[in-house]
């Protein structure tokens, strides 16, 4: 890998993202707009909006990265950008690595502004540090992107792409925990929750909601989120090839 390569391909997606302002809306304007509609939805119980919207959280930034990323790599694939790519000295690790910095820096400030506007402008209630709640926000974005990539490789349209989302992603927000606590669900159900990289995105959320201090159950969830977002990261860098078939 080469951080000269690596560098140049994320300016050239945030170049290229730059120029497509609904996406940019979609990622930065919508979970805002959520969390607000949110905190209206719970005028009345203001603790069940610190616990779900504490939740979404870790959620939002997953599925929207999900979207873009997937769909904008699918641009790529299918227009013959990545072939064109790969046969000049630019290795799978350095385009993987360039889209996955590309797209964290849009998570960053995606994750900041869903943070700051819930905290400060909402009142979300949390016990723990804010910093810790953008964090996991952090992380849960960059395993949307790594599951974003790597959906691209088996999907032939935008359309498939987005079809990924109910397989992928919905299963996930049913049993992570939002709607039950997930040890009241069937055992079988529970044992599945327990292997899903959502799941422990919320946990982690709720540590920072009912701790003020750094858990290790904190830890641990942040490390399978973050170990899980690098090995999907890996196979997608196995999805390129140098010649599409």
């Amino acid at each position: 890998m080469s951080l000269t390569r690596t560098t140049a391909t994320a300016r050239r997606v945030l170049r290229q993202l730059g120029h497509d302002h609904r996406t940019v809306a979609l990622l930065l304007l919508v979970p805002v707009f959520l969390l607000v509609l949110l905190y209206y939805v719970y005028d009345a119980d203001r603790g069940s909006f610190d616990f779900i919207g504490s939740s979404l959280l870790g959620i939002f930034p997953l599925v929207t990265m999900f979207l873009v990323t997937s769909i904008a790599t699918l641009r790529e694939r299918t227009s013959g950008t990545l072939e064109r790519l790969l046969v000049m000295p630019l290795g799978k690790g350095d385009l993987i690595a360039g889209y996955a910095l590309a797209f964290g820096l849009l998570a960053v400030v995606q994750a900041s502004l869903a943070t700051g506007v819930a905290l400060w402008f909402l009142d979300l209630d949390i016990t723990g540090s804010a910093w810790l709640l953008l964090v996991v926000a952090l992380l849960s974005a960059l395993l949307g992107t790594a599951l974003g990539l790597f959906v691209s490789a088996f999907a032939a349209s935008e359309f498939q792409a987005v079809q990924f989302s109910p397989a992928l992603l919905f299963p996930q927000i049913l049993l992570c925990g939002l709607f039950a606590p997930r040890e009241s669900m069937q055992p079988v159900l529970e044992y599945v929750s327990n292997v899903l990289p959502m799941s422990y995105a919320v946990d982690g959320m709720n540590e920072v909601l009912a701790s003020s201090d750094l858990t290790g159950d904190f830890v641990r969830d942040a490390t399978v989120v973050l170990v899980t977002a690098v090995a999907v990261l890996a196979l997608g860098a196995a999805t390129l090839r140098r010649r599409t078939p």
